[in-house]
């Protein structure tokens, strides 16, 4: 499994790094990015922080655990801001809080995402044809989520993809030990998102490449 947004207590998780990716190891992960909500008053805190956790436990143990963050109910018009300053303290994953269904996010958080070229617009709920279509040119995945509540709109946002040819990948949203998957059960719930298994295969290649570009850009980290 490749996981590119997850959770530790630097937010909303209820696991420090090390047990979060070591847990992660025993599910059978290759990579884990660790992605905690941020927004303009703690990127400063957050990614060094979990950078200096990845790059330790990532000479240890047998997976290779990258820094991100998960931008979350910013203001659209800050995006572009936001994303380059987490880049520029070493964000390997940027990940934008999607207009889930299941939130109050602010309307056109979903194109300034992508306008502002984030790695991976999660949980884009409703997303229009449009939105998908600049996610495509501007090489930013799409996600399909195996997060309850969230997960709703995973059969509409393939559809969208499908349409468009925007890139997918899939994430758990990991906040608690029992949010991480197996690729077996990735793989469901990708079908009941109406996505075929040829397909499933280009999901984890997309994620993979997405990962290996990341290791490529900041590869001391590992």
């Amino acid at each position: 499994m490749i996981d590119l947004h997850t959770h530790s207590l630097f937010s909303d998780g209820v696991l420090v790094p090390s047990e979060l990716v070591r847990r992660a190891v025993m599910k059978g992960y290759e990579v884990i990015a660790i992605t905690d909500h941020g927004d303009a008053s703690n990127l400063d805190f957050i990614i060094p922080r979990v950078t200096t956790a990845c790059r330790e436990l990532g000479k240890r143990w047998k997976i290779k655990a990258l820094p991100g963050i998960e931008l979350t109910h910013v203001p659209p018009e800050t995006f572009g801001a936001l994303t380059k300053k987490a880049r520029k303290l070493g964000a390997m994953i940027v990940v934008a809080h999607g207009e889930t269904l299941v939130e109050p996010v602010h309307p056109g958080t979903n194109r300034a995402a992508i306008e502002a070229k984030v790695d991976i617009l999660a949980h884009p709920g409703l997303i229009t044809r449009e939105e998908a279509e600049l996610a495509a040119k501007n090489g930013v995945c799409l996600e399909i989520t195996t997060r309850k509540g969230h997960s709703l709109s995973n059969g509409h946002v393939a559809k969208m993809a499908g349409a468009t040819g925007a890139k997918l990948v899939i994430d758990t949203d990991t906040h608690e030990p029992g949010d991480l998957v197996t690729d077996d059960f990735a793989r469901t719930v990708l079908l009941g998102a109406g996505i075929g298994r040829r397909q499933m295969d280009e999901i984890f290649q997309n994620s993979r490449e997405l990962a290996e570009r990341a290791i490529k850009k900041f590869g001391s980290i590992v």
